[in-house]
Parts: structure tokens; C-alpha cells; sequence
């Protein structure tokens, strides 16, 4: 049975800044370099007609550095494919169609984030529902849990990268 997650960061920096950023080859570049995979790359990076960005990344752990609950279902290296399909950055906005998706596996990622002002007005939020689902028998929900767990940290890290980024550290 599929797990939902809802999560959200907030950023110091502007929406637009945040939102620029994510169009930057030489930030994926860097992020994915940073990721902890073994092998990280970027895909396919492009704008659309619309101002938007589309965004596909693999990322790959070697099998010994899987954990255990992920090894009973997945033999070998394991690559994670990652599309992130941005809108346009209008009205102080942008929002976004995730998908993830490990090839050979009965496993998927849905999701959306919107990139808005944080409530005060001062710097960006970052919100992010995801749906995870792994069709494997008896293991499946273990599996959904533990990448709902990776998706939060996941998020973390991502966000001070993204600021340190910004802020040219």
C-alpha cells in the first residue's frame, strides 16, 4: 500500500533566487557531485517553451552500501532515476511534477513541490508531498518507511546545499 509524505524547508533567499538557482547546470552539477552517490549524473536539463525546467538525474549507490531492508529485494548496484518537471516562476511562484523511479524495481515516487514565500515574506519555502510505493510482498511497507525517512533528510541536505550555494560557500 502506498505511503504519503508531506515536508517543507524554508530558504533565507528569495523565491526567484531559489527558483534560478534550479535552473543553473553548474548547481546540479555541483549538488549531484556532493550527493554521497557513487555515481551521480545529470541526465537531461532543459527549458521549455514556458520558462520552465526539466530536470532528470540518476544517482547510484554500489550494492554494499545498501541497507539491508533495500538488499532483500534488490540485488546489485542500485540507481535512482529522478525528474523534476518545473513550471514557470510566475507570480512569486513555481511549482513542480517529481517522479523517481529505480529501474528493475517494482518501485515509483509521485510527487509535487511549490516553491512560495515563506509567511513572512522574508525568504522561500520549499513544500513537497510525495506518494512512495513498492509493490513487493511482505516487505513493501518496510521499504516505503525507510525511503520516506531518506526523502526527509534528503530534503535537508538538499536545502543547505541550495543555501550554501547561494551564498557562495
Amino acid at each position: 500500500m502506498p505511503r504519503s509524505f508531506d515536508m517543507a524547508t524554508e530558504y533565507g533567499d528569495s523565491v526567484e533566487l531559489v527558483y534560478r538557482t534550479f535552473g543553473d547546470e553548474r548547481y546540479w552539477l555541483a549538488r549531484l557531485a556532493g550527493s554521497g552517490a557513487d555515481k551521480a549524473t545529470l541526465d537531461a536539463m532543459d527549458r521549455t517553451a514556458d520558462g520552465g525546467i526539466d530536470i532528470v538525474t540518476t544517482q547510484t549507490l554500489r550494492a554494499d552500501r545498501l541497507p539491508g531492508v533495500v538488499s532483500q529485494f534488490h540485488h546489485g548496484d542500485l540507481s535512482f532515476v529522478r525528474e523534476e518537471t518545473w513550471g514557470p516562476f510566475v507570480d512569486g511562484r513555481a511549482s513542480a511534477i517529481v517522479k523517481g523511479s529505480i529501474p528493475g524495481a517494482p518501485a515509483r515516487l509521485s510527487g509535487t513541490a511549490e516553491l512560495r514565500p515563506t509567511d513572512d515574506g522574508a525568504g522561500a519555502r520549499l513544500e513537497f508531498s510525495a506518494t512512495v510505493e513498492v509493490r513487493i510482498p511482505l516487505v513493501g511497507g518496510k521499504v516505503e518507511k525507510f525511503v520516506g525517512n531518506q526523502l526527509a533528510e534528503l530534503l535537508i541536505a538538499e536545502q543547505r546545499f541550495t543555501t550554501d550555494w547561494i551564498n557562495g560557500i
